[in-house]
């Protein structure tokens, strides 16, 4: 091959923006990521001429080959860093993947709220400033039975915030077995510290007795702290302090009893077959204050909601942290329409997708898995396409033990092997993240949308006209 007759052949720049195709590209985007787009498309064919990796010496193509580059480099420039995907592995919490996925309500109340100016802070009836906690606060406290409400950014802030009002310079005594690490490496004794509390441990890893308790309070304790262990369980020889004798010790000293549930479950999940969590609800009836987040078990945007007695949170709706950690009117939008779908339990099973997730039958689930798999097996050839009985995780920190009995679609045996083909979901548009097991491709119907399989077919299909050209 003649090197320099196929450089002459490479199009120039001014040539390849009069094409049809790249005069639309550049009405949809902006010129410049056009223009740098066709000049590494270019300058990529050039490369490959130079090192004797492309075999090409028609103009025509060259051109062709050039043009399709510099639309496939505009696609990859022009995409959203944070974009949506399919989540196939089964996890329902899945925190690299965004955890919740919002109602249908939640999100066109969003929509709504974002597109407008609104009530945040404006009280229609006075015509003068309101407060943006108001929104939400009277449907957190009929829904949990609080006697006060507001939300923070995190549960972590929420948390921090309620140590700090109450217990800043001051000993918040919690048991051993209760200082967890959460994701990120956050941990809650660094979250105490921060917070301006004296951390005094109580007890040990795995066993602390109530006389632990009282035996560390003096003048000098502001609160007494139960951190639910959401994210791990300690089986054995072990034993904690119910949280209605914490709180009856604490009312006998006058010191209040902050409990951090975490996941924030309103649901009983033991009539569904799973292991109980504690509830929110059953919490507020003898914690001083509660927190837990919004977009975990809860089903919400992410959120840290403070509930408890009014006396203490007016004081923590004081502290300078608040507006460090005041929520937007995007969050309050979605968490006020979640929290509405719980005034009837029923709908909220229904209308709340991560409850709907957790509670979907094995019946359901096996349905739906054979719908999927017949459509995968019918956009690509050549591979073992099964349907298998398998175990889904909830996800977030919640529910560590509980294993989901799911129905899973396992792709395997054809011409490109598992790790290649598992690339190639991620790589498609939207991206969808599978798992890996035994050499198969495994997807998890339980986390997978109705409306997503036709984009999983067409996934397959895409896959299997690749490996068609090879």
């Amino acid at each position: 091959m003649n090197k320099n007759s196929s450089l002459r052949y490479l199009p120039k720049v001014d040539e390849l923006l009069e094409e049809e195709k790249i005069v639309e590209k550049i009405l949809a985007n902006p010129r410049t990521l056009v223009l740098e787009s066709i000049r590494e498309a270019i300058d990529g064919v050039r490369k490959k001429i130079i090192s004797g990796d492309y075999r090409e010496e028609n103009s025509l193509l060259i051109k062709e080959d050039v043009l399709k580059d510099a639309l496939n480099i505009l696609k990859k420039k022009s995409a959203y860093n944070l974009r949506s995907v399919i989540n196939g592995t089964g996890v329902v919490l899945h925190t690299n993947l965004g955890r919740a996925l919002l109602s249908q309500a939640a999100v066109e109340r969003i929509l709504e709220v974002a597109g407008n100016y609104s009530t945040l802070e404006y009280d229609l009836k006075s015509g003068k400033r309101g407060l943006r906690y108001s929104h939400i606060e009277e449907i957190i406290c009929k829904i949990t039975g609080a006697e006060a409400a507001f939300v923070v950014n995190n549960n972590a802030a929420a948390v921090l915030l309620a140590l700090n009002t109450l217990s800043q310079g001051k000993e918040a005594i919690v048991s051993r077995g209760q200082l967890v690490e959460i994701g990120g490496s956050f941990r809650v004794p660094d979250v105490m510290r921060q917070s301006g509390a004296i951390l005094k441990e109580v007890g040990t890893t795995n066993k602390t007795h109530l006389r632990d308790y009282e035996n560390n309070i003096n003048e000098n304790t502001g609160v007494l702290l139960k951190v639910h262990t959401s994210n791990y369980r300690i089986l054995g020889f072990t034993q904690e302090v119910p949280g209605e004798e914490m709180a009856e010790l604490g009312k006998r000293k006058g010191i209040p009893l902050l409990e951090d549930i975490g996941s924030g479950t309103l649901i009983d999940f033991s009539k569904f077959g799973m292991g109980g969590e504690p509830t929110v609800q059953e919490a507020i009836k003898y914690a001083d204050v509660v927190t837990f987040s919004g977009d975990k078990m809860l089903g919400g945007p992410q959120a840290g909601v403070i509930i408890g007695k009014k006396k203490y949170l007016d004081q923590m709706k004081k502290n300078p942290f608040t507006r460090a950690f005041r929520v937007d009117k995007m969050t309050l939008a979605g968490l006020e329409a979640t929290f509405r779908h719980y005034l009837d339990f029923d709908e909220a099973i229904k209308m709340v997708p991560t409850l709907r997730f957790l509670t979907a039958s094995p019946e359901s689930l096996k349905e739906r898995a054979e719908m999927l798999a017949e459509m995968i097996n019918r956009s690509i050839d050549g591979f073992d396409i099964r349907v298998e009985k398998g175990e889904s995780q909830v996800g977030g920190g919640s529910m560590p033990l509980e294993k989901l009995p799911t129905y899973l679609v396992s792709i395997g045996g054809g011409n490109l092997s598992s790790s290649k083909l598992e690339i190639g979901l991620r790589e498609n548009i939207p991206p969808i993240i599978a798992r890996i097991n035994e050499e198969k491709v495994i997807l998890d119907v339980r986390t997978i949308l109705d409306g997503q399989f036709g984009a999983i077919e067409e996934a397959f299909a895409k896959l299997s006209k690749g490996m068609n050209k090879r």
